[in-house]
């Protein structure tokens, strides 16, 4: 399948960083300058479900997030990746709280309007209301809680990918990020096919919501399951961007960064690659090395 690039638009990026005053100091002594910062607002996710006749709302997440234009996709990603929903069909509509054509809508609220059909237990989330930007499991009650049943069986034999594929992937990251080359300080999620195109790239003060943000998009494409693609995530592999990943049905995660080994057993256990410490002369394979080709 052929893909059009979906990448951020630098000149909507832009406006989402905000210059603050420094002092620079090195060893010649110290100068005034100034430094530019990702900007990061809350996030509130709301649902409306229910039958036809009996539609309740509820508030069941706030995040911080930077506000790229991609609040939809990090909803939908969201649900997804929390097992609420299993593919778009599921959902009515995803809008901003209000109308964006008056003065009362809320830019800052997503609401996500779920079919009669889908079932919302609201006891068995079991998540606090706020998620940091650095930890999106951080409030789930039990670690028993966060290993959410997978949308998708993955096939520990395909895809296979060579390994020189992979080493180009993070010069290819590194270049589509808009936000990152500006600011230095904002992680990113990229949807790579097994031959190296880059086909989507979000990125976020979070890591979980930069992945939920390419997620929700691939959704909306309806690509999923991601069967034959590579997720690449800067930073380090936790087990949450593991188990988002796993419920896309990703075959192969790989980060610039070190996995934990809750991440590593979760990837092992459901037929996924991992792969850490990606760079363009090395990287290494924590689960599903057979997938690894010459």
């Amino acid at each position: 399948m052929k893909i059009c690039p979906t990448l951020p638009n630098p000149t909507i990026l832009l406006k989402y960083l905000i210059n603050s005053p420094i002092q620079r100091v090195d060893t010649e002594g110290v100068t005034s300058g100034d430094d530019a910062l990702a900007v990061e607002e809350p996030l509130e996710i709301v649902l409306a479900f229910g039958e036809s006749n009996h539609r309740k709302r509820q508030s069941i997440s706030i995040t911080m997030r930077t506000p790229t234009g991609n609040d939809f996709e990090l909803a939908l990603g969201f649900l997804l990746t929390e097992g609420i929903i299993k593919n778009y069909k599921d959902v009515i509509s995803v809008r901003y709280k209000g109308s964006e054509l008056d003065e009362t809508a809320q830019f800052n609220v997503v609401q996500a309007d779920l079919q009669p059909s889908v079932k919302f237990d609201a006891n068995k989330l079991q998540r606090h209301f706020y998620t940091s930007s650095s930890c999106g499991i951080c409030g789930k009650t039990s670690l028993d809680m966060v290993q959410t049943v997978a949308n998708f069986w993955i096939n520990r034999e395909i895809p296979l990918v060579k390994r020189t594929i992979l080493m180009d992937l993070p010069e290819k990251l590194r270049q589509a990020q808009a936000v990152f080359e500006a600011t230095g300080a904002i992680h990113a999620a990229a949807l790579f096919d097994t031959e190296g195109s880059l086909w989507a790239l979000r990125e976020d003060v979070g890591r979980h919501n930069a992945l939920d943000k390419l997620l929700g998009w691939a959704m909306q494409q309806e690509l999923l399951p991601l069967s034959n693609c590579i997720v690449l995530v800067s930073g380090r592999s936790s087990f949450e961007l593991v188990q988002k990943a796993m419920m896309a049905g990703v075959p192969i995660l790989a980060a610039v960064g070190a996995p934990s080994s809750l991440a590593v057993q979760l990837a092992d256990e459901n037929n996924m690659t991992l792969i850490g410490f990606l760079k363009s002369y090395r990287f290494n394979v924590y689960s599903g090395f057979e997938r690894i080709t010459q």
